[in-house]
């Protein structure tokens, strides 16, 4: 039986092993979802609801625990892990917040004739599949694994072989919350055991998050399993910021530095989106911000403001509490960030921040210093190409025309965020409303970059994916509609 290894970013040493099962093993355990799941969905919603909040309390007693224990894992200092805790819970506790309605049947009785009843159920699909990321492997599979164990489904969790350890703390705390254990279960599997759980007859649904080939070959498997499978994909992208002439420089500026260089610039909203597959179904990853727009008026000001703010970022050992800057997760991500810039550099892009400031950062390590380019342009990979590191490109335009045409030149569409002083000036606010109308993107945010509203739609367009986690959108993806229609008077 082959077996996965996970290799600490920051010492290269190996952390924690896990065997992959067989086939016919794997068979076993689709098949035990499958049958739990039809005693499961028998469970009043209420009481799933009830189970959800027990749930929220055994993960909080694991809280001291997991912030060193995912830094080991994939790199992220430890100082910022319980942000990733909290995010967690409170994504957990809107879901469950809006589910009793959301799973409710509908009724039409207003609009029912004489003599008929109808009302359309919201049931759940059977055994979903969940294929998580590492970058934040909390906060990306709450998303999808509690509304979709709230909703009356069981739920395969298969984590990225950087994390496992995540995805065995979530469904521990499930189980001692009341989850039966065959609802629940961990799955690590290679690129292989993954297409095979994705084209089995019992598993009805897919819920992905990676790379855009890695959804390809998701959708592809998906689309010649029995019943043609459902899936969400939530992809790749490479989000855009705008800076307007009127925008606060001080805070957009802060703001935006932690936006492209939090989690080494591995942050799932931030200003980039890279999502990687070191194998198709290994190795996924979420989006951060990296490419910025600022407008001429304020470009001087704003590039000092944020070279002076990106040179004081500590690079270093991500277990100890003085680093705010991690290394990057794998040997190979590191290679191909450095590649990218040096590629652009070629191209006549110009590095702001001195490689000295760092010297940990050297070739054949994980750590990577951050940059800032400027003298860019959308020939370069570093302003179209996911980069997924600490490394942001700063492009000068001249209107806010020129800014959405640039945002909108990706086959991308997850993020995008507009930096403008529209408290003080309600003309600033209207050009943001038609710059948002504009923009070919699932979310767009004004004034931070930073934050994933449990109660908004999370969804892509053109390359970034599709479905919808999150808001009461999110359990529409989870369940089917089934309708009752009824005679009552035949005569």
């Amino acid at each position: 039986m082959s077996v996965q290894t996970t290799i600490s970013p920051h010492n290269q040493q190996p952390l924690v092993s896990r065997t992959y099962p067989g086939e016919t093993d794997l068979d076993v355990i689709i098949r035990e979802a499958h049958a739990a799941q039809k005693s499961w969905s028998k469970v009043p919603v209420k009481e799933r609801i009830a189970i959800g909040r027990r749930f929220m309390e055994e993960f909080k007693k694991m809280s001291d625990e997991i912030p060193l224990e995912l830094s080991l894992q994939m790199g992220r200092p430890v100082s910022q892990g319980p942000g990733e805790i909290r995010g967690f819970l409170e994504r957990a506790d809107y879901m469950l917040s809006i589910a009793e309605p959301q799973l409710a049947d509908v009724s039409l009785q207003d609009t029912d004739k004489p003599g008929f009843r109808r009302y359309i159920k919201r049931v759940p699909l059977g055994v979903v599949f969940v294929i998580a990321p590492w970058n934040f492997p909390y906060l990306v599979s709450i998303n999808s694994v509690l509304p979709a164990i709230i909703s009356g489904n069981a739920v395969l969790l298969k984590p990225s072989p950087q994390t496992p350890l995540t995805a065995e703390r979530f469904t521990l705390a499930l189980t001692k919350a009341g989850v039966p254990e065959d609802v629940i279960q961990v799955v690590h599997l290679s690129p292989q055991l993954s297409t095979y759980v994705v084209q089995h007859p019992l598993v009805d649904f897919v819920s992905f998050t990676g790379s855009v080939p890695g959804g390809r070959s998701v959708a592809e498997s998906a689309a010649t399993a029995n019943g043609f499978t459902g899936v969400a994909l939530e992809l790749g992208g490479k989000d855009p910021a705008y800076v307007r002439p009127d925008a606060d420089l001080e805070y957009s500026t802060a703001e935006l530095v932690d936006g492209a260089f939090f989690n080494s610039g591995q942050s799932c909203c931030a200003i980039e989106v890279r999502s990687s597959s070191v194998q198709v179904l290994i190795v996924f990853d979420m989006n951060a911000m990296q490419r910025i727009y600022v407008h001429e008026a304020v470009y001087d000001k704003f590039i000092s403001r944020f070279v002076d703010l990106a040179k004081k970022y500590k690079l270093g050992d991500p277990t100890s509490k003085e680093t705010n800057l991690g290394p990057v997760v794998s040997l190979a991500s590191a290679e191909r960030i450095r590649k990218q810039v040096a590629d652009a550099i070629q191209a006549g892009a110009k590095p702001l921040v001195p490689e000295y400031l760092y010297p940990i950062a050297q070739a054949g390590t994980t750590y990577v210093a951050p940059q800032v380019l400027v003298d860019v342009n959308h020939n370069m990979d570093v302003m179209m190409e996911e980069t997924f590191g600490p490394v942001v490109g700063i492009q000068k335009v001249a209107s806010d025309e020129e800014a959405i045409k640039l945002m909108n030149d990706s086959p991308y569409g997850l993020t995008a965020s507009v930096w403008t002083n529209a408290e003080k000036n309600p003309e600033s606010e209207q050009a943001f409303l038609h710059i948002a109308d504009e923009l070919e993107t699932g979310t767009v945010f004004l004034n931070r970059c930073d934050y994933l509203d449990p109660a908004l739609a999370w969804t892509g367009v053109k390359n970034s994916g599709r479905g919808v986690s999150l808001s009461k959108f999110g359990y529409d993806q989870l369940t089917r509609a089934k309708s009752v229609h009824m005679k009552i008077k035949t005569t």
